[in-house]
């Protein structure tokens, strides 16, 4: 099924019950999250319709999030490792294509796969 056609599920889940992939069936939304920090709460706040942040997949210890749609336009991704809720980092996806966002190595990156690596690379 579509990402965009799952329907969502606000079942209250909590941080080890997170999937390591991503779910195929369902999109779990960041208010059934059980201890989502107010970080993660508010990041489509600003995008048009005001999305709620939806779970996306384990990137290691990485938890990975998105608020908004994944191709053709306004998007943010957060991102936390599963251990330290209070480290966050998002990336701004644009309806062009051009992105921002900084990694935990404290580079900015304009490619959202970069973005990804440096999660990746640093635990």
């Amino acid at each position: 099924m579509r990402y965009d056609e799952r329907p969502a599920d606000d079942t209250p889940v909590h941080t080890d019950d997170l999937p390591a992939t991503p779910t195929r069936d369902r999109n779990i939304v960041a208010t059934a999250w059980v201890e989502a920090p107010a970080g993660l709460l508010d990041i489509g706040d600003d995008l048009p319709g005001r999305p709620v942040a939806e779970y996306k997949r384990r990137i290691g210890p990485w938890l990975l999030w998105r608020a908004g749609p994944a191709k053709g336009g306004d998007a943010r991704y957060w991102a936390c490792p599963h251990d330290r809720l209070d480290e966050q980092y998002t990336f701004r996806l644009r309806p062009d294509g051009r992105g921002e966002g900084t990694g935990p190595s404290g580079v900015t990156h304009d490619r959202f796969r970069t973005w990804k690596e440096d999660l990746r690379d640093a635990r």
